[in-house]
């Protein structure tokens, strides 16, 4: 495994982690699921995103305390979530917004969401978390200012809540303030925050609820960025769409879009 950034300009090995299958990145710190189960994590710590039963950061890895046989891990600015293999999710770190899920200030220790079970997938923003169940529902919880939960209210739940009107998902992904998914059939739905047109509706309209992505179909990956999404067409196509200051959709200008436009990339 190799790391860089702020304070390391080329890329460096982590020393004494080896077996790594996936890694999740937050604002300041670092999440390691290793091939045993087992969750280990390093860097800033001061609101407990390394679940170690501490809030002292720490600069080699650490591993996360009584928690085992994960199979999925998330991280955003100052907590991480895990999806163990028996369909729980379990999160740790800050929770100023709800964001891990349950009753409590906060946690340096991992904490399970109790009212979540038969889990396949999580996705999580720094405010907001989303969990895909083996029914094909999404699940979420945390802000909900601008209707990102998907439930029909801009009123943050006191526990995970059903995203309305949407079955068989098959991927989900967190962006700031918004929400997407991906269904079965291919097609694509958001909903939450919608100024730069992340919703990709031909709108900047917010919704509460799931919408239709325009334009989309056959669709086979998906993620969220901030505010601006991706996707990946079966025939190899980027698909680009949300805000677009910094030329994040890739399509040679810096205009937002609020419809999905074609990136100027073929991954076939």
């Amino acid at each position: 495994m190799w790391v860089w950034g702020r304070s390391i300009k080329k890329p460096e090995p982590v020393k004494d982690l080896a077996d790594i299958s996936v890694v999740a990145a937050g604002w300041s710190h670092m999440m390691a699921l290793r091939c045993d189960g087992t969750v280990w994590g390093w860097g800033l710590n001061d609101a407990g995103q390394l679940g170690n039963g501490t809030d002292t950061q720490s600069a080699t890895p650490a591993q996360v305390r009584n928690l085992n046989s994960v199979v999925a891990i998330a991280a955003a600015r100052n907590h991480s979530i895990a999806l163990k293999k028996d369909g729980t999710v379990w999160a740790w770190g800050a929770n100023e917004s709800g964001q891990l899920g349950i009753k409590s200030n906060g946690s340096n220790r991992p904490k399970q969401i109790s009212s979540l079970e038969g889990i396949i997938s999580i996705a999580t923003s720094a405010t907001h978390g989303v969990a895909l169940k083996n029914d094909g529902t999404v699940w979420t919880w945390g802000d909900n200012s601008h209707g990102q939960l998907g439930d029909g209210t801009n009123v943050a739940p006191l526990s995970p809540v059903k995203a309305l009107q949407l079955t068989e998902v098959t991927a989900i992904s967190a962006g700031e303030k918004h929400t997407i998914a991906l269904k079965k059939d291919g097609t694509v739905y958001a909903w939450g925050f919608n100024h730069d047109g992340q919703l990709g509706d031909g709108t900047i309209i917010e919704s509460h609820v799931p919408i239709q992505v325009a334009n989309l179909s056959a669709i086979t990956a998906i993620a969220a960025g901030g505010n601006h999404n991706l996707a990946q067409s079966s025939n190899g196509v980027l698909w680009g769409w949300g805000a677009n200051v910094n030329g994040q959709l890739g399509d040679g200008t810096t205009l937002n879009r609020s419809k999905p436009v074609m990136l100027q990339l073929d991954l076939k």
